[in-house]
């Protein structure tokens, strides 16, 4: 049952108390007419003013009480807002008569949200502070904040609770600002390239656009099973079959997969699709895109990442089979021969899979001995056919796409390619998909004939591309787990929820 923590009882019993003398514990009607932030940026001059007061301005803030402390005739209380935190000092003969005693001293407590009137002056100790001629409870808080020079250490409380952690975090606070910030000028960066923003479904009825698990749910009205989207790729290339050629869409994928410090079964990304372009002009536009990120967040463009600095003024290109050994360390010899993978890998004590074919054993060489070595941003082109469902042979050597992905601080941050186009060998990529899936690839992409229809049509030559939203702030924030970048992420159920279920 809730409320049966003594402190909570013990508080909801102030917040009737305060009911009973007229005071509306949870009221509605603030009169705030400015800021933390804005306050102390506008008394900035008070500091050179002769008793560095002034007496004439008034103000009112509102915020959550972080710091009390009660004297016998004034107490000094720091508040917060969004914005930051500012000083307040409360006295008794400049408070309504009784109101000191008997309601701020007796029912008012940390992590209460209050609404204060009064000056600016600066304390004998140098700070910043408002001098509160009126007092006014907002909310009562009727559980008890956690202890302050502590605060949350648990990470799983913090995920859990997300609302403790802002309360308690001013940092965490910023990196989901930076965060909003990011997908603000993402959209602001593609709408100003010409690209139109676009809503696709989120209920599939062919789990596709990448090689993932679905989560399946059921269509009551229909009668039949709808996958959330792994991927909307298949949607956004419909558009430009239709005649749009530059197209965007920021928003939720959902895949039912591991979780670990980079992968959450939904996530963010946006994916953009551009008609009479090729993989070689994504790479430039996703320069450009890094460089205005970092321009407008004012980023350093060597960035640190934990015991890492990335340098931004270094973008690096190569193909996948080159990297293999010029950054892998694997030897040329073996790298297009499946018979000397295999045996490398058991060599190495690595699960060598002789179901997989070759293209299928580069990526898992390249995800063993060359994914963690990518520190500075580095392109990944030219991936084996195989592996590249929806992208573009090259004209020169069709065992490989015409594809990049995009790593930072040895992860992936985006994939992108030249889309495949032809009708024909559109069909057959799918044919092959799905013998992988009878042969137990149970991540292998589902056939979608509407799609190849679609293509049949005629599709512009077009370039199309993926950025993981929340990987992407993980870099500019230093974090190291998705989870510090979502704020509800996904969590196994307590024992006890478990157990109410």
């Amino acid at each position: 049952m809730p409320f049966t923590n003594k402190f909570i009882q013990q508080r909801i019993q102030k917040a009737e108390l305060l009911k009973q003398d007229g005071i509306n514990p949870f009221s509605n009607d603030s009169k705030r007419n400015t800021t933390i932030q804005k306050y102390l940026n506008v008394n900035s001059d008070i500091e050179e003013k002769e008793n560095k007061r002034d007496e004439n301005r008034h103000y009112i803030v509102s915020g959550r009480i972080k710091f009390l402390r009660v004297m016998g005739k004034a107490s000094f209380v720091k508040i917060e807002d969004e914005s930051g935190m500012l000083q307040i000092y409360v006295t008794r003969d400049n408070l309504p008569e009784g109101f000191y005693n008997n309601h701020f001293k007796k029912n008012i407590e940390v992590g209460d949200i209050i609404e204060v009137g009064g000056f600016p002056f600066v304390t004998g100790h140098g700070e910043l502070s408002l001098h509160v001629s009126e007092l006014k409870l907002l909310t009562k808080a009727i559980a008890p904040l956690p202890e302050k020079f502590h605060g949350i250490t648990d990470k799983e409380v913090r995920y859990r609770k997300r609302y403790l952690d802002l309360i308690m975090n001013a940092e965490v606070r910023k990196t989901f600002q930076t965060r909003s910030k990011v997908i603000s000028l993402t959209r602001r960066f593609f709408e100003d390239k010409g690209f139109l923003e676009v809503e696709t479904p989120m209920m599939h009825p062919i789990a596709g656009g990448a090689n993932a698990k679905p989560f399946v749910t059921h269509h009551n009205a229909l009668g039949i099973d709808r996958y959330l989207r792994i991927a909307p790729e298949l949607y956004l290339k419909r558009l430009i079959v239709g005649g749009f050629e530059a197209v965007f869409e920021i928003n939720r994928n959902f895949r039912n997969e591991g979780m670990d410090a980079t992968h959450n079964p939904e996530f963010t990304s946006i994916e953009f699709y551009w008609a009479y372009k090729t993989y070689k002009d994504l790479i430039e536009i996703t320069k450009e895109y890094f460089a205005y990120l970092f321009e407008h967040l004012n980023l350093p463009t060597l960035l640190p990442y934990g015991d890492m600095e990335v340098n931004f003024d270094n973008f690096n290109e190569i193909p996948l089979i080159e990297s293999l050994s010029s950054i892998g360390g694997v030897d040329a010899d073996i790298v297009n021969d499946k018979e000397k993978i295999l045996a490398f890998l058991t060599s190495k004590g690595l699960e060598a899979n002789s179901a997989m074919n070759l293209g299928q054993l580069q990526g898992e060489l390249f995800d063993e001995f060359v994914e963690e070595k990518l520190i500075d941003p580095t392109f990944i082109t030219e991936y084996p056919v195989e592996i590249s469902p929806l992208a573009r042979r090259s004209d020169e050597n069709p065992e490989i796409t015409e594809r990049f992905e995009l790593f930072i601080a040895g992860r992936e941050i985006a994939n992108a390619f030249s889309e495949l186009n032809d009708p024909i060998d559109q069909l057959s990529r799918f044919e092959g998909q799905m013998a992988a899936k009878d042969s137990g690839d149970d991540e292998a992409h589902e056939m979608d004939k509407d799609f190849v229809e679609a293509l049949s049509y005629g599709m512009a030559p077009t370039a199309g591309q993926g950025i993981g939203i929340d990987r992407l702030v993980m870099l500019l924030t230093n974090e190291h787990s998705i989870r510090d970048v979502l704020l509800f992420p996904a969590m196994k159920p307590l024992m006890q929820e478990v157990q109410e279920i």
